[in-house]
Protein backbone atom coordinates (compact mmCIF):
# COMPACT_ATOMS: atom_id res chain seq x y z
CA UNK A 1 0.00 0.00 0.00
CA UNK A 2 1.46 3.35 -1.00
CA UNK A 3 2.13 6.07 1.62
CA UNK A 4 0.10 9.26 1.10
CA UNK A 5 2.08 12.13 -0.27
CA UNK A 6 0.95 14.45 2.55
CA UNK A 7 2.59 12.37 5.31
CA UNK A 8 6.11 13.74 4.87
CA UNK A 9 5.08 17.44 4.92
CA UNK A 10 2.93 16.84 8.02
CA UNK A 11 5.82 15.17 9.82
CA UNK A 12 8.09 18.02 8.83
CA UNK A 13 5.57 20.60 10.10
CA UNK A 14 5.27 18.74 13.40
CA UNK A 15 9.06 18.68 13.81
CA UNK A 16 9.21 22.41 13.11
CA UNK A 17 6.41 23.01 15.62
CA UNK A 18 8.17 20.95 18.30
CA UNK A 19 11.43 22.74 17.57
CA UNK A 20 9.67 26.09 17.92
CA UNK A 21 8.09 25.14 21.24
CA UNK A 22 11.44 23.83 22.49
CA UNK A 23 13.15 27.08 21.50
CA UNK A 24 10.51 29.15 23.29
CA UNK A 25 10.80 27.00 26.40
CA UNK A 26 14.58 27.36 26.34
CA UNK A 27 14.41 31.14 25.97
CA UNK A 28 11.87 31.35 28.79
CA UNK A 29 14.15 29.27 30.98
CA UNK A 30 17.14 31.49 30.21
CA UNK A 31 15.05 34.55 31.07
CA UNK A 32 13.48 33.28 34.29
CA UNK A 33 16.48 31.55 35.87
CA UNK A 34 18.66 34.69 36.24
CA UNK A 35 15.73 36.58 37.77
CA UNK A 36 15.09 33.82 40.28
CA UNK A 37 18.82 33.62 41.02
CA UNK A 38 18.98 37.37 41.74
CA UNK A 39 15.95 37.16 44.04
CA UNK A 40 17.43 34.22 45.94
CA UNK A 41 20.77 36.02 46.27
CA UNK A 42 19.05 39.14 47.66
CA UNK A 43 17.07 37.03 50.13
CA UNK A 44 20.20 35.24 51.34
CA UNK A 45 22.14 38.47 51.74
CA UNK A 46 19.31 40.59 53.13
CA UNK A 47 17.42 38.18 55.39
CA UNK A 48 19.91 38.47 58.31
CA UNK A 49 19.19 42.20 58.54
CA UNK A 50 15.40 41.82 58.67
CA UNK A 51 13.96 42.18 62.14
CA UNK A 52 11.10 43.97 63.84
CA UNK A 53 13.47 46.71 64.97
CA UNK A 54 14.84 47.12 61.43
CA UNK A 55 11.33 47.63 60.06
CA UNK A 56 9.87 49.83 62.82
CA UNK A 57 12.68 51.92 64.33
CA UNK A 58 14.12 55.24 63.22
CA UNK A 59 17.62 55.37 61.69
CA UNK A 60 20.51 56.16 63.99
CA UNK A 61 24.31 56.54 63.96
CA UNK A 62 24.40 58.01 60.46
CA UNK A 63 21.98 55.31 59.23
CA UNK A 64 24.44 52.56 60.22
CA UNK A 65 22.11 51.46 63.00
CA UNK A 66 18.43 51.57 63.85
CA UNK A 67 15.71 50.89 61.31
CA UNK A 68 14.26 52.16 58.04
CA UNK A 69 10.75 53.01 59.17
CA UNK A 70 10.76 56.56 57.68
CA UNK A 71 11.91 55.21 54.32
CA UNK A 72 9.19 52.55 54.25
CA UNK A 73 6.44 54.99 55.18
CA UNK A 74 7.80 57.59 52.77
CA UNK A 75 7.62 55.10 49.90
CA UNK A 76 4.02 54.28 50.83
CA UNK A 77 3.12 57.98 51.00
CA UNK A 78 4.68 58.67 47.60
CA UNK A 79 2.99 55.66 46.00
CA UNK A 80 -0.42 56.59 47.38
CA UNK A 81 0.07 60.22 46.39
CA UNK A 82 1.00 59.17 42.87
CA UNK A 83 -2.10 56.97 42.66
CA UNK A 84 -4.38 59.78 43.84
CA UNK A 85 -3.24 62.12 41.07
CA UNK A 86 -2.40 59.79 38.18
CA UNK A 87 -5.04 57.04 38.26
CA UNK A 88 -8.23 59.17 37.91
CA UNK A 89 -6.62 61.50 35.37
CA UNK A 90 -5.07 58.66 33.37
CA UNK A 91 -8.30 56.64 33.20
CA UNK A 92 -10.31 59.74 32.29
CA UNK A 93 -7.90 60.62 29.49
CA UNK A 94 -7.99 57.05 28.17
CA UNK A 95 -11.82 57.02 28.23
CA UNK A 96 -11.92 60.24 26.24
CA UNK A 97 -9.39 59.04 23.65
CA UNK A 98 -11.05 55.65 23.28
CA UNK A 99 -14.75 56.50 23.49
CA UNK A 100 -15.24 60.18 22.65
CA UNK A 101 -12.34 61.59 20.62
CA UNK A 102 -12.76 61.45 16.83
CA UNK A 103 -10.20 59.58 14.78
CA UNK A 104 -8.18 62.33 13.12
CA UNK A 105 -4.62 63.56 12.90
CA UNK A 106 -4.87 65.42 16.21
CA UNK A 107 -5.81 62.36 18.25
CA UNK A 108 -3.14 60.35 16.44
CA UNK A 109 -0.61 63.05 17.29
CA UNK A 110 -1.72 62.98 20.94
CA UNK A 111 -1.30 59.21 21.10
CA UNK A 112 2.18 59.44 19.57
CA UNK A 113 3.09 62.13 22.09
CA UNK A 114 1.87 59.96 24.99
CA UNK A 115 3.94 57.02 23.75
CA UNK A 116 7.01 59.24 23.43
CA UNK A 117 6.49 60.61 26.93
CA UNK A 118 6.69 57.05 28.28
CA UNK A 119 10.24 56.79 26.95
CA UNK A 120 11.62 59.99 28.50
CA UNK A 121 14.31 59.31 31.15
CA UNK A 122 13.13 59.75 34.71
CA UNK A 123 15.84 62.34 35.42
CA UNK A 124 14.09 64.68 32.95
CA UNK A 125 10.84 64.34 34.90
CA UNK A 126 12.78 65.13 38.06
CA UNK A 127 14.16 68.35 36.61
CA UNK A 128 10.71 69.26 35.28
CA UNK A 129 9.19 68.69 38.73
CA UNK A 130 11.94 70.77 40.31
CA UNK A 131 11.25 73.71 38.01
CA UNK A 132 7.43 73.54 38.07
CA UNK A 133 6.37 72.23 41.47
CA UNK A 134 9.31 72.99 43.76
CA UNK A 135 10.32 76.42 42.43
CA UNK A 136 7.49 77.91 40.34
CA UNK A 137 4.55 76.70 42.47
CA UNK A 138 6.65 77.06 45.62
CA UNK A 139 5.75 73.65 47.02
CA UNK A 140 9.34 73.08 48.13
CA UNK A 141 10.91 69.65 48.44
CA UNK A 142 7.84 67.84 49.69
CA UNK A 143 5.73 64.72 49.37
CA UNK A 144 3.23 66.72 47.32
CA UNK A 145 5.82 67.91 44.79
CA UNK A 146 7.33 64.43 44.48
CA UNK A 147 3.90 62.80 44.07
CA UNK A 148 2.91 65.24 41.34
CA UNK A 149 6.19 64.61 39.52
CA UNK A 150 5.79 60.84 39.74
CA UNK A 151 2.18 61.19 38.58
CA UNK A 152 3.25 62.94 35.39
CA UNK A 153 5.84 60.22 34.82
CA UNK A 154 3.33 57.37 35.24
CA UNK A 155 0.47 58.94 33.25
CA UNK A 156 1.67 57.71 29.80
CA UNK A 157 1.74 54.09 30.96
CA UNK A 158 -1.70 54.28 32.57
CA UNK A 159 -3.28 56.09 29.60
CA UNK A 160 -1.85 53.72 27.01
CA UNK A 161 -2.73 50.47 28.77
CA UNK A 162 -6.17 51.70 29.80
CA UNK A 163 -7.01 52.76 26.26
CA UNK A 164 -5.95 49.36 24.93
CA UNK A 165 -8.07 47.64 27.59
CA UNK A 166 -11.10 49.73 26.64
CA UNK A 167 -10.63 49.04 22.94
CA UNK A 168 -10.43 45.30 23.67
CA UNK A 169 -14.02 45.26 24.96
CA UNK A 170 -16.24 44.00 22.09
CA UNK A 171 -18.10 46.76 20.29
CA UNK A 172 -21.27 44.66 20.45
CA UNK A 173 -21.48 45.40 24.18
CA UNK A 174 -21.80 49.09 23.41
CA UNK A 175 -24.39 48.51 20.68
CA UNK A 176 -26.61 46.33 22.89
CA UNK A 177 -26.37 48.74 25.83
CA UNK A 178 -27.21 51.74 23.65
CA UNK A 179 -30.14 49.90 22.07
CA UNK A 180 -31.65 49.47 25.54
CA UNK A 181 -31.86 53.23 25.92
CA UNK A 182 -28.79 54.00 27.99
CA UNK A 183 -26.59 57.02 27.31
CA UNK A 184 -23.02 56.76 26.14
CA UNK A 185 -21.64 57.61 29.60
CA UNK A 186 -23.90 55.02 31.29
CA UNK A 187 -22.68 52.43 28.78
CA UNK A 188 -19.07 53.29 29.53
CA UNK A 189 -19.57 53.36 33.30
CA UNK A 190 -21.72 50.25 33.69
CA UNK A 191 -20.58 48.06 30.79
CA UNK A 192 -17.24 49.02 29.26
CA UNK A 193 -15.23 49.99 32.33
CA UNK A 194 -16.15 46.90 34.41
CA UNK A 195 -15.17 44.63 31.52
CA UNK A 196 -11.87 46.47 31.08
CA UNK A 197 -10.86 46.33 34.75
CA UNK A 198 -8.16 43.61 34.33
CA UNK A 199 -6.32 45.58 31.66
CA UNK A 200 -6.75 48.88 33.48
CA UNK A 201 -5.41 47.36 36.69
CA UNK A 202 -2.36 46.06 34.85
CA UNK A 203 -1.49 49.54 33.62
CA UNK A 204 -2.07 51.11 37.02
CA UNK A 205 0.18 48.62 38.79
CA UNK A 206 2.92 48.97 36.16
CA UNK A 207 2.87 52.73 36.60
CA UNK A 208 2.82 52.66 40.39
CA UNK A 209 5.58 50.06 40.54
CA UNK A 210 7.78 52.30 38.44
CA UNK A 211 6.97 55.22 40.72
CA UNK A 212 7.77 53.20 43.84
CA UNK A 213 11.20 52.22 42.51
CA UNK A 214 12.34 55.53 41.02
CA UNK A 215 15.15 57.59 42.54
CA UNK A 216 15.85 60.46 40.13
CA UNK A 217 12.45 62.22 40.24
CA UNK A 218 12.22 62.25 44.03
CA UNK A 219 15.89 63.20 44.34
CA UNK A 220 15.02 66.74 43.18
CA UNK A 221 11.49 67.09 44.48
CA UNK A 222 10.81 65.35 47.78
CA UNK A 223 13.39 62.90 49.12
CA UNK A 224 15.73 63.78 51.94
CA UNK A 225 19.01 62.22 53.05
CA UNK A 226 18.21 61.67 56.71
CA UNK A 227 14.94 62.16 58.57
CA UNK A 228 14.68 60.58 62.04
CA UNK A 229 10.91 61.14 62.16
CA UNK A 230 7.84 60.71 60.02
CA UNK A 231 6.56 63.67 57.95
CA UNK A 232 3.68 65.61 59.45
CA UNK A 233 2.04 66.91 56.25
CA UNK A 234 2.19 66.56 52.45
CA UNK A 235 4.37 69.67 52.36
CA UNK A 236 7.16 67.97 54.34
CA UNK A 237 10.07 66.15 52.80
CA UNK A 238 10.38 62.41 53.32
CA UNK A 239 12.77 59.53 53.13
CA UNK A 240 12.10 56.83 50.52
CA UNK A 241 13.46 53.34 50.01
CA UNK A 242 15.02 53.89 46.54
CA UNK A 243 16.81 57.09 47.57
CA UNK A 244 17.74 55.64 50.95
CA UNK A 245 19.27 52.64 49.20
CA UNK A 246 21.21 54.93 46.86
CA UNK A 247 22.59 56.92 49.77
CA UNK A 248 23.67 54.01 51.97
CA UNK A 249 25.24 52.24 48.98
CA UNK A 250 27.27 55.17 47.63
CA UNK A 251 27.50 57.99 50.19
CA UNK A 252 27.93 56.32 53.59
CA UNK A 253 31.37 54.72 54.11
CA UNK A 254 31.53 51.60 56.23
CA UNK A 255 27.87 50.77 55.79
CA UNK A 256 27.24 47.09 56.70
CA UNK A 257 26.40 45.09 53.61
CA UNK A 258 23.50 43.38 55.40
CA UNK A 259 21.70 46.72 55.80
CA UNK A 260 22.07 47.47 52.10
CA UNK A 261 20.68 44.10 51.03
CA UNK A 262 18.04 44.24 53.74
CA UNK A 263 16.79 47.53 52.29
CA UNK A 264 16.76 45.98 48.82
CA UNK A 265 14.76 43.03 50.14
CA UNK A 266 12.17 45.31 51.76
CA UNK A 267 11.74 47.27 48.51
CA UNK A 268 11.48 44.01 46.55
CA UNK A 269 8.80 42.66 48.89
CA UNK A 270 6.90 45.96 48.63
CA UNK A 271 6.82 45.79 44.82
CA UNK A 272 6.01 42.07 44.73
CA UNK A 273 3.17 42.59 47.20
CA UNK A 274 1.64 45.15 44.84
CA UNK A 275 1.93 42.60 42.03
CA UNK A 276 0.32 39.83 44.06
CA UNK A 277 -2.60 42.00 45.15
CA UNK A 278 -3.14 43.18 41.57
CA UNK A 279 -2.99 39.61 40.27
CA UNK A 280 -5.66 38.46 42.72
CA UNK A 281 -7.98 41.34 41.85
CA UNK A 282 -7.34 40.88 38.13
CA UNK A 283 -8.08 37.14 38.31
CA UNK A 284 -11.38 37.73 40.06
CA UNK A 285 -12.33 40.41 37.55
CA UNK A 286 -11.52 38.10 34.64
CA UNK A 287 -13.63 35.35 36.18
CA UNK A 288 -16.63 37.70 36.19
CA UNK A 289 -15.98 38.94 32.66
CA UNK A 290 -18.65 38.07 30.12
CA UNK A 291 -16.45 37.42 27.09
Amino acid sequence: MSVPKTTAPRLSARRIEKLGFASLAGLSFLLVVPIIAVIIYIIIKGAPAISWAFLTEMPADGMKAGGIMPAIMGTIYLTLGTAVFSVPLGIAAAVYLSEYAPENRWTRAIRIAIINLAGIPSIVYGLFGLGLFVIFLNLGTSILAASLTLSIMTLPVIITTTEEALRAVPYAFRVVSTSLGTSRWETIRRVVLPQAVPGILTGVILGLERAAGETAPILFTGATFFLPQLPNSPLDATMALPYHLFVISTQVPGMPIQIQYGTVLVLLVFVLSMNIIATIIRSRARARRQW
